[in-house]
């Protein structure tokens, strides 16, 4: 198993930005009550930080050991922990670069290195971002700007070849999507023109407004997908 990670001279930094499209506005730390997660391979290690704690594991399962939490060090484009104890030190330093998981093909916000008492590692981390093909799939619309969808068959949305299809609780829409450098694509967006109560009309008005300008993709836990673009935000959940 091999983890393919960007490399950090700036030629071929440039090189992997191109490659899996421009990196999202640098973010801050993860607050104390998330968990963030990094991994790697040959040999398989992993790296949880929750709370005040950071857990390393390595050499497949064989090294574990806990450090505080401390807070970290922003660098130029992530942050960086550095956390020692009476016998073990550990670095985790997270850059804000897209990181492709060469045994899965998942792609990863982030490019992590650790140093864990003094042994180099190189590895993947953070939110699962999506692939660039999202054909075949169907996600039902869990939220839109904020407010929360009905869970019934009529918020979804369904990628199938080179179009989009769905429902955000009133008409069908449809239009073409193409999907580039982590950004969607669609329209112009068509619909039905059922006249339904102000509550789903507003609904599928502000669906619309979300995929008739471009939309950022950012994958969340794997099976969660945002939209964000300058006509709202909407969350959506992988359907089974």
């Amino acid at each position: 198993m091999k983890i393919f990670l960007a490399p950090l001279g700036a030629a071929l930094t440039l090189a992997a930005c191109s490659a899996y499209g421009p990196n999202p506005a640098p973010a801050p730390p993860p607050p104390s009550s998330a968990t963030y997660r990094a991994l790697g391979t040959e040999p398989g290690w992993t790296v949880t930080i929750a709370g005040e704690r950071i857990d390393y594991e390595g050499d497949y399962g064989e090294t574990r050991f806990t450090v505080p939490r401390v807070e970290p060090r922003t660098t130029f484009n992530g942050h960086r922990y550095e956390s020692r104890t009476a016998r073990h030190s550990l670095i985790v330093d997270i850059t804000h670069l897209r990181c492709n998981d060469g045994m899965s093909g998942r792609v990863f916000a982030d490019t992590v290195m650790v140093e864990a008492d003094g042994k180099t590692l190189r590895g993947c981390g953070g939110d699962i971002l999506p692939s660039a093909d999202l054909a075949e799939t169907r996600w039902s619309i869990v939220s839109l700007n904020g407010e929360a969808m009905p869970r019934n068959g009529a918020y979804f949305i369904h990628f199938s070849g080179e179009r989009l299809s769905g429902k955000a609780g009133c008409n069908a829409f449809s239009a073409a999507y193409t999907v580039a450098n982590f950004i969607l694509n669609a329209g112009p967006v068509a619909s039905t023109k059922m006249a339904c109560s102000p509550p789903l009309m507003q609904h599928e008005q502000g669906a619309i407004a979300v995929l008739s300008q471009p939309s950022n993709l950012r994958f969340r836990d794997g099976n969660t997908l945002i939209l964000s673009s300058p006509g709202g935000s909407m969350v959506l959940q992988r359907a089974i």
